[in-house]
């Protein structure tokens, strides 16, 4: 037989395109359109209804960005039309291959009832089913003109990304506005000749099934009357049915489809659009579980549920109906889907604390997966705060987006740095966006890694990023899909159910051990400084808020802010999600965001200094009380104790003989030289030298940096291949307090301009460097590189509840892809017996290489902090203005130094006046054991929480005493709820002793008289 193969696939699309869905709908006629443009920001509801309207006509402009225009359409379903189905078409302008991305809608009964929402793949209303005829049609549309950011021609720089800032031109034209007939039988032809056409494309040439489905539709395509579609669409079915009948192999491939619809909480779209999406996209999907008896959606951010409780009460009534049946699945158990990789260890905890409690309250469910399809790599210490939560699996796609290496596996177990395995799974479909076609699910049977040993993978099934959700189209693929030969079988399924499946039929599933790195998106670890400096500065402002509110209430029957503290954290963990904290949104995120973060700053400080006031007592004794709020002992005041501080001897500066000067406080001697470098930071106990040989610290630079795409969130490779070393220098000055000796440095580059102030404080064996930015450079990253004389093959990186390592070398592709990393706030390294730690305040990103000297065959290795970046999308003003930002080099320093100075940097000295010195309510007499969180627990019952881990990487045996009368010891989840009895340690007179593992992250509740 002749191949005529592309002669028929070319038919089809033709056909179907041209002829077959325009008669969808056959009959059509005009509504009646009006409008009201609200002023402002969005209105109520019931504002938005009694708006006053005017005409707007098809064809006419409408919407400025970032505005809100109630639509009022009208009319009478025709007489002649009774018995059919009758939909409202309504296109607001949309252009189908961006749903999510633009304008959006929200269709409401004249009551204020919510129907349904409008996106560019779902602009149908269903009027009536069947129809009498006569009919009165009233809707309204609440309609968002959010504009186009990401447009065909991708990373271009906008304004359109504040509101400020955006202008007032109409950004789109009324394309629809009709009464419909809808023909049932032509789009379920639409669908078989999709769903055959799509998978007859995915199979061989050579094979039987390819070509049973090519005729089968040429048959049905000769079965249709071109002149008269509806009539004959029945006939062409027919011609369908026996292709479609035939069942899959029973070694295909297993997808379990989840309704999905991934939404930003913000990203191209500020927070308070984020409410809107959420709302329109439940519509769509609580209407579309009345429909389809099979379907399942699963939505994860107890954030998004809140919003729309909050906001919608109406929608939220029909969510939680849904929720009840079992069908509308609230998944992943976090507040938001975060970044993992900069939030600190109590925020990633008290992500998964939030979001379960507002689970398990709202609906009673307990989730075992956490859902983060879209966050940008995955850190180590996350498995052990999964299963600390009472979870047990996990879901992401996003390493999927590796430029380098291909990940091994699509299911595994993920062990973290103490040990937990977490059963992993990666949908092989590759996108959280799946929409049923051919091709993603002939991808996701071909690309499993797991075959032979395992097959069943999930996909989760709608639109996504903006949100809009799943489809009736995709249902009805979906459909035709669950048992068709040639394909994988689709069946919609639970989260919880998959995984269960999954992870019965591959019990002896392959580990991955250490952090998830994705490699891409790697500048996400410094654009935006100020939003990264305000998520890190409230999360040790909760620290201080929590301790000192807890130790007042126990000590002094202070009132305990139990509500302000939750609705805090909240506002925290809402800015940790992944396009807000990686500095990946519109300006007006990142505008709001300052905002919001000095407003938090603003009530945690007055909770702490109200709880110090409490504590120290009469302040007319006239006595200064440090208040240390750090888990180490500080100037010789215990961990969460407030006493007299005792500092050492100040430090002396003496003039340098080639210029610059010598700071030495009895245990780091630095030479800081002419040109402001630090040339000398010489450890006087250990008589070493940190900085290496030929070279200088603190030394800033500047690289060209304009990545291939996704400009604020990528950073190539290449940028290192241009590097400029900022030694101009306009000021070297001596600076002397009480305090510290030090040298403050002025340079000028490009239009910005840098100060910084290097000092030895007394008694301390650190460098501290303070640096102000004064920005207004284009595309540029600056670092501050610290090349230090020290052989090391690896070296540590704080992450939560511990640290881990990476390689300094590029041996293979997996460790050169890693040529800018995550550390909280520490990076050290060591040779045995004697290391280096870098420390900082509010920085993330970093670098580490390593070169080996000509000059004595010493090694090398820099370790470069990244500072600011100045990317144009999506926000054209990324960073510009005055940063500042603290960091330390401690040399001498063991791992454990290192955790101490990465605390102490972040909670800056606290003086009060008083006349109490106040004893702490907890302390640990091994100094590897940290205490992360002391606060009373969330019920109110006045229990006390406390949380610790061990932080050095080996065993520790501790002993915690406590500062108040304990009757009850329990160990918890992180949720403060009791695990075994039998892991309680005994609580004595002296309190009560533990036995940690490496890492080992652990809660105790103690019950107090």
């Amino acid at each position: 037989m002749h191949d005529d193969r592309s002669l028929v696939e070319a038919r089809l699309k033709r056909v179907l395109d041209e002829r077959i869905r325009p008669a969808v709908y056959p009959e059509s006629v005009p509504l009646d359109v009006a409008v009201w443009n609200a002023p402002g920001e969005p209105v109520p509801v019931a504002e938005g209804l009694a708006g006053p309207v005017e005409p707007i006509a098809v064809g006419d402009r409408w919407g400025a960005p970032w505005s809100t225009c109630w639509f009022r359409v009208s009319g009478t379903v025709p007489a002649h039309w009774a018995g059919r189905t009758v939909e409202a078409l309504l296109d607001l302008g949309f252009d189908e291959n961006m749903p999510g991305f633009q304008c959006e809608g929200l269709v409401y009964r004249p009551d204020g009832t919510p129907v349904k929402g409008l996106n560019p793949r779902n602009q149908w209303v269903r009027v009536a089913a069947p129809a009498e005829g006569g009919e009165e049609v009233l809707l309204h549309v609440e309609a968002a003109s959010n504009p186009v950011i990401l447009d065909y021609h991708p990373f271009l720089p906008t304004r359109l990304g504040d509101k400020e800032t955006a202008g007032d031109e109409p950004q789109y034209t009324l394309a629809r506005m009709d009464l419909a007939v809808f023909d049932e039988n032509v789009w379920n032809l639409v669908q078989d000749l999709e769903v055959l056409g799509e998978l007859m494309a995915e199979l061989p040439v050579e094979g039987a099934r390819r070509w049973d489905i090519l005729r089968a539709i040429g048959r049905a395509l000769d079965a249709v009357d071109l002149q008269d579609v509806n009539a004959t669409a029945e006939a062409a079915r027919a011609e369908l049915a026996g292709v479609l009948a035939t069942p899959a192999e029973p070694s295909a491939h297993r997808i379990s489809a989840v309704g999905h619809a991934h939404i930003d909480s913000a990203w191209l779209w500020p927070l308070r659009e984020t409410v809107r999406k959420v709302a329109r996209t439940t519509s769509n999907m609580t209407a579309l579980l009345e429909d389809e008896p099979d379907f399942v959606f699963a939505m994860s951010q107890a954030q998004q549920f809140a919003w729309i409780k909050e906001h919608r009460p109406e929608v939220y009534d029909k969510v939680k109906k849904a929720v009840a049946e079992g069908r509308f699945v609230p998944s992943g158990g976090m507040w938001v889907e975060s970044d993992t990789n900069m939030p600190g260890s109590e925020a990633m905890a008290r992500q998964f604390v939030h979001g379960k409690r507002f689970f398990l309250d709202e609906f009673g469910i307990e989730n075992d997966e956490a859902w983060l399809p879209d966050t940008f790599g995955f850190a180590a210490g996350l498995p052990q705060i999964i299963k600390a939560a009472g979870s047990k699996w996990l879901l992401t796609q996003k390493i999927s987006w590796s430029q380098t290496n291909k990940f091994p596996h699509h299911t595994f177990r993920w062990e973290g740095i103490d040990g937990t395995r977490i059963f992993t799974h990666f949908p092989p479909v590759d996108t959280y966006n799946c929409s049923m076609k051919g091709s993603e699910i002939a991808h996701a049977a071909d690309n499993f890694k797991d075959k032979g040993v395992a097959r069943h993978s999930l996909a989760p099934t709608g639109w996504g990023d903006g949100g809009g959700g799943t489809t009736r189209e995709m249902i009805a693929k979906a459909g035709r899909l669950r048992s068709l030969e040639g394909s994988a079988t689709v069946a919609w399924e639970k989260p919880a159910d998959f995984f269960a499946k999954a992870e019965a039929e591959y019990p002896d599933a392959p580990v991955w051990v250490g952090e998830l790195y994705l490699e891409l998106h790697r500048a996400t670890l410094t654009s935006q400084a100020k939003t990264k400096q305000g998520n890190r500065r409230s999360e040790h402002l909760l620290r201080e808020a929590e301790l000192w509110a807890a130790t007042a209430a126990v000590r002094e029957d202070f009132a305990y802010p139990y509500e302000q503290l939750d609705r805090i954290w909240k506002t925290v963990l809402l800015h940790q999600f992944h396009d807000i904290l990686p500095g990946s949104s519109i300006a007006w995120v990142h505008r709001e965001a300052e905002r919001t973060y000095a407003a938090v700053a603003g009530e945690l400080n007055g909770i702490i200094d109200a709880a110090q006031r409490a504590l120290a007592g009469n302040p007319s004794a006239g006595r200064e009380l440090l208040f240390n709020s750090a888990p180490h002992t500080r100037d010789g005041v215990p961990a969460g104790a407030a006493a007299t501080a005792t500092p050492g001897e100040r430090g002396r500066l003496t003039p340098r003989e080639d210029g610059g000067f010598v700071l030495d406080n009895g245990l780091l001697r630095v030479e800081i030289d002419a040109r402001g470098l630090v040339v000398s930071a010489y450890d006087l106990a250990a008589e070493r030298e940190s900085v290496a040989p030929g070279h200088a610290a603190n030394l800033l630079q500047i690289h060209p940096d304009f990545p291939n795409m996704w400009d604020a969130w990528d950073v190539d490779a290449f940028y290192r291949n241009t590097v400029t070393d900022l030694t101009n220098l306009d000021e070297l000055t001596p600076v002397e307090d009480t305090a510290a000796v030090g040298v403050r440095i002025v340079r000028s580059f490009g239009s910005s301009r840098v100060t910084q102030l290097l000092t030895l404080a007394p008694g301390a064996k650190r460098l501290d460097i303070d640096t102000e930015v004064d920005w207004h450079e284009t595309e540029k990253f600056l670092k501050a590189a610290f090349p230090l004389d020290v052989h090391a093959d690896r070296y540590a990186s704080e992450t939560q509840f511990g640290h881990f390592y990476r390689a300094t070398h590029t041996n293979t592709s997996w460790e050169a892809a890693k040529f800018e990393a995550c550390n909280h706030r520490f990076v050290h390294l060591e040779e045995p017996g004697w290391g280096v730690a870098l420390v900082n305040d509010s920085t993330y990103g970093h670098d580490v290489t390593r070169t080996v000297r000509t000059s004595d065959a010493g090694t090398t290795t820099t370790v470069r902090v990244s500072l600011l970046r100045a990317p144009r999308f999506p926000d054209p003003e990324t960073d510009q203005g005055v940063h500042r930002f603290r960091h330390a080099l401690a040399p001498g320093a063991t791992i454990g130094d290192a955790v101490r100075e990465g605390f102490r940097i972040n909670l800056p000295e606290r003086r009060v006046t008083g006349g109490s010195e106040v004893a702490p309510l907890v302390t640990v007499d091994n100094p590897a054991v940290v205490v992360s969180a002391v606060k009373l627990a969330a019920d109110a019952s006045g229990d006390l929480v406390v949380r610790l881990y061990e932080s050095t990487g080996g065993r520790a045996r501790v002993r915690l005493g406590f500062g108040f009368e304990a009757t009850g010891i329990t160990v918890t989840d992180l949720l403060e709820r009791t695990l075994d009895e039998a892991t309680a340690p005994e609580l004595t007179d002296a309190g009560a002793a533990l036995t940690l593992r490496p890492f080992e992250l652990v809660t105790l509740r103690l019950a107090r008289r």
